[in-house]
């Protein structure tokens, strides 16, 4: 599973569940991490056409 807003955030596992719930696990982590920067815990992405 791969979190396309976030570069990276990558996860595998054994069944389709599995992976979903590491990629929720390492979202909730991301979004905790910067909770405690201070940091805004959303992500904005904006696309550029080329």
């Amino acid at each position: 599973m791969e979190c396309p807003i976030i570069p990276g955030c990558v996860t595998e596992g054994d069944t389709v569940e599995e992976a979903l719930a590491n990629i929720r696990e390492a979202i909730e982590g991301l979004v905790e991490t910067r909770r405690e920067l201070g940091l805004p815990e959303t992500l904005k992405m904006q696309y550029v056409e080329v």
